[in-house]
């Protein structure tokens, strides 16, 4: 919106004391409404032309004041162009304001990210979030406090002081000072975006500072149990209940595809009987609120029964008597190296091994597997099925096969012979007398050429 009328001024105020030195004044006036401040700059009202509005002479003190006002004169014309140009009513004291930098938001970036956390915080028992969730920010915002200290010395900056440079400086730092490898800095870098993106906004900052940081994720390496390998864990046998509990508990996530957090709270309650008459795992995702109705497989039903009379599955009401997830993965190490297994045992290894080696391995489809596993696309599911040495060789057993049926058949010219020879048998037929019945053999060879005909086009 452009003004009616504006007016910009300087002049000396004249002080309570009546001293020839005074404070230099900035008047701006918008549609009649005028609107002062301090330059927090003195000159000798002597050396002044309040016709100018500028200071009188050539000594360098003279020429530093003028220049300082011509500054200020360019820069609020240039803030008020910006106020057109953004379709904002021009006011004389967002103007003043402007001058004094108090529309520049001085919001420090770790007291924001400390407001997010406790938001977050505050919503963790309605079930909003996850404790893990706003434990992972507070990390998160520890990075951020050290990187500060760390590269500028203090306690804490103001967004402003934001750049594409702070990005990848605290990118190097996370994986040279701290040590985090590609995809766990991008993890810690996506939590530090998120508090930039809200103070964008609130309008703390007008630019993001992550428009040009580009991140490129490592694919993870990370593979199911094998088949064999999952065979070799069912039947170990251990001299402590203490290892054979989480590796039943172990097991059981393998062949219903719950992670960590679902199977701790999976209560017997969530155990209901499906439409198909049988006992189905019917509940919601904790991380993602999604739900998830799992077929219970006979191994799991097994073991969920043998745990039914548990004192900690009587306590709680739960499933199986689940330990920390911080106990059962140290337990988990260690069972692994009493199976010799040539891989590193977590609680998460047993999801992908029932997203690849219990259900796509035999032939469930990878839409069905995203529903067993709660995932929102089947793009989410893809990273978790991890192709094995075993599938590849079935398909390629199959595809050699065909080669071998193809090559193996009577067939061999191709079809084009194939289909001549049958033209001229059955020409043969015709030729002969009606009263002749065709022999059983003749036929039965003639009907196996077609089907065999038949298949070699089909697979070609």
């Amino acid at each position: 919106m452009i003004e009616q009328s504006a007016g910009l001024n300087f002049f000396l105020k004249t002080p309570k004391n009546k001293s020839n030195i005074r404070f230099v004044y900035l008047r701006v006036t918008i549609d009649g409404i005028p609107k002062e401040t301090s330059t927090k700059r003195k000159w000798d009202v002597n050396r002044w032309n309040q016709k100018t509005e500028r200071a009188i002479g050539t000594k360098e003190d003279a020429r530093s004041l003028n220049f300082f006002l011509e500054s200020l004169t360019t820069k609020i014309n240039n803030f008020k162009t910006e106020l057109i140009n953004a379709g904002i009513t021009i006011t004389a004291a967002r103007i003043i304001d402007h001058v004094k930098g108090n529309d520049v938001s001085k919001i420090t970036v770790l007291k924001e990210f400390k407001r997010h956390n406790d938001e977050i915080l505050a919503l963790v028992p309605t079930g909003e979030y996850a404790e893990g969730t706003y434990e992972r920010y507070v990390t998160a915002r520890s990075h951020v406090h050290d990187f500060i200290e760390f590269k500028f010395g203090k306690a804490d900056i103001e967004f402003r002081e934001l750049n594409y440079e702070f990005i990848k400086d605290y990118e190097f730092y996370l994986k040279t000072v701290r040590g985090c490898s590609n995809n766990t800095t991008l993890k810690y870098i996506a939590n530090f975006k998120k508090i930039v993106l809200r103070a964008i906004a609130k309008d703390y900052i007008s630019k993001d500072p992550f428009i040009l940081f580009k991140k490129k994720w490592t694919k993870p390496n990370k593979k199911p149990l094998s088949k064999k390998e999952l065979q070799l864990l069912e039947e170990k046998r251990f001299s402590t209940e203490r290892l054979s509990v989480v590796r039943d508990i172990f097991v059981f996530q393998c062949y219903t595809g719950l992670a960590y957090i679902d199977v701790y709270q999976l209560k017997k309650t969530n155990i209901k009987t499906g439409i198909d008459g049988k006992l189905w795992i019917i509940s919601s995702r904790q991380k993602s609120k999604s739900c998830t109705d799992i077929p219970l497989l006979p191994k799991a039903i097994e073991i969920m029964e043998k745990y039914r009379d548990h004192p900690v599955c009587i306590e709680r009401g739960s499933v199986l008597p689940v330990k920390s997830n911080q106990k059962m993965n140290e337990y988990l190490k260690e069972i692994g190296t009493l199976c010799g297994l040539n891989c590193t045992l977590n609680t998460h290894k047993a999801r992908r091994t029932f997203a690849s080696t219990v259900t796509l391995a035999n032939g469930v489809p990878i839409h069905v597997v995203k529903e067993l596993l709660g995932h929102y696309s089947v793009k989410q599911t893809e990273e978790y099925a991890i192709t094995e040495q075993e599938s590849i060789s079935k398909e390629m057993e199959l595809l050699q096969n065909k080669f071998e049926h193809t090559n193996n058949s009577v067939t061999e010219y191709g079809p084009i012979p194939a289909l001549e020879s049958l033209k001229e048998e059955i020409n043969a037929l015709k030729a002969e007398s009606t009263e002749i019945k065709p022999s059983e053999e003749r036929l039965k060879f003639i009907v196996s050429e077609m089907e065999k005909l038949r298949e070699l086009l089909t697979h070609n």
